[in-house]
């Protein structure tokens, strides 16, 4: 069966509420076959524990299924559009509809996590306005707390509940509001020396952070990413941020914490979280940023902007 779909056809962005494995199973196994009978690619990112009753219950259909655990592929919620959901998304024939079952929220989300998951999930409808995509995205209604499902209501314009297969419009739906009301000042650092950095000092900045990430007890590997990830977000300041920044790097709760501030502003919410073009030249340092760290934060206003960055140990 053809795939190939118009420009017209709507993306659509259903938040799915379960109470228990079964509803669980009733939302998202249906979702996924009815893929499969239209002949549309389908992808599942889900947590690993709901991963395997997915595939269990699909039988010999899994294998026709590009399965995901999002607990690793979507720990830092920034790279989720960019790396699972466009990725995928992407590498299909030009104008084939695909099917996602994303589930980029569950309970143990901590609260460094939290706003990043709700503004990723607020984004997925401008990265994906005009195609031809439909992405289900389960809430456990059990286990997650009550602002966690309002602000589910919010993000998505439509909704399931349990079993049900007739979607209804979200009454609450507000992205953009969730986006500016997520852009929240990051809590404080420690106090900890924060360095100044201008154009001639980007590679003692790089070096600085290179020494902290060891005696924090970083990986040989992960310490590269920390000054790679660093020295972007540097660059990008000296380049679009009034030409200097200040950095300052922290160990905290079983991470190493990399933070640069500048004076710049971005005006953009899908900065780093959007796939950048095979031919475009350049500006992949936010998206680079997204990809490599384990959680990135960023507050940004016309008094300047700050992103945070999180390396496990």
């Amino acid at each position: 069966m053809s795939t190939a779909t118009t420009a017209q056809d709507s993306f659509a962005h259903p938040a799915l509420f379960y109470d228990d494995e079964r509803e669980y199973l009733a939302g998202t196994v249906p979702f996924v076959r009815a893929a499969l009978t239209a002949g549309e690619p389908v992808a599942v990112a889900v947590p690993a524990e709901n991963l395997r009753l997915i595939r269990d219950e699909l039988g010999t259909d899994a294998d026709a299924v590009r399965f995901l655990d999002m607990r690793e592929a979507g720990r830092n919620p920034g790279r989720i559009i960019p790396g699972v959901l466009r990725a995928f998304a992407d590498a299909q024939a030009p104008g084939t509809r695909v099917r996602i079952v994303g589930e980029p929220i569950w309970a143990g989300r901590t609260s460094a996590e939290y706003p990043a998951c709700v503004q990723h999930e607020a984004l997925i409808n401008a990265a994906f306005r005009g195609r031809a995509a439909t992405i289900l995205c389960p809430y456990d209604t059990r286990r997650l707390p009550p602002e966690v499902i309002a602000d589910a209501y919010a993000t998505h314009p439509t909704l399931l509940r349990g079993g049900s297969r007739e979607a209804e419009e979200s009454s609450a739906y507000a992205p953009e509001a969730v986006v500016a009301r997520y852009n929240e000042p990051l809590p404080p650092a420690p106090d900890v020396p924060a360095v100044r950095f201008d154009a001639q000092s980007l590679s003692d900045t790089r070096h600085l952070v290179t020494d902290e990430g060891a005696r924090f007890g970083l990986a040989q590997a992960r310490i590269e990413d920390l000054a790679l990830v660093t020295a972007e977000l540097a660059t990008n300041s000296v380049v679009h941020g009034g030409g200097t920044g200040t950095v300052r790097v922290w160990a905290e709760d079983g991470y190493v914490v990399s933070e640069v501030r500048d004076a710049g502003h971005l005006v953009d919410p899908l900065a780093g979280r959007r796939p950048a073009p095979r031919e475009q030249r350049g500006g992949r340092g936010l998206l680079l940023v997204n990809l490599v760290s384990d959680l990135v934060r960023v507050h940004t206003g016309p008094e300047g902007t700050t992103v945070r960055c999180w390396f496990a140990r």
